[in-house]
């Protein structure tokens, strides 16, 4: 199998994620059963949320705040999962609760493994 890694991606505020706490309630319970329904599969390695302060690094210097695309759009979490096929990762994605929100986005990556010498 191989692992794949999916970046949910939505707009942002100023300083800090749209998603106001009644938002987060109501897509909790929708975002446990998505995950779960992976998890049951055996194909769940990791997810989290990601924290919306940042520090961008570069050979310049460091930079504080998130990097933010066109829109005030970020990656907000990831996921990273194994399948057989990349098909099926992406089945998975068209049901992801983030897509609710209208710059939403998950972005599915294949993951290349170091080679072991």
């Amino acid at each position: 199998m191989k692992e794949y890694l999916l970046l949910f991606r939505n707009a942002s505020g100023e300083n800090g994620y749209l998603a106001t706490t009644q938002d987060m309630n109501e897509d909790m319970p929708k975002w446990q059963a998505w995950i779960g329904s992976i998890a049951m599969q055996g194909k769940l390695v990791h997810t989290a949320p990601i924290e919306y302060n940042a520090s961008i690094v570069t050979n310049t210097g460091v930079a504080a705040g998130p990097h933010k695309e066109a829109n005030s759009v970020l990656v907000s979490g990831y996921l990273i999962c194994k399948s057989d096929n990349l098909e099926e990762v992406e089945a998975w994605s068209k049901t992801c609760p983030i897509l609710k929100y209208p710059e939403s986005s998950v972005e599915v990556r294949p993951l290349v493994p170091f080679p072991i010498s």
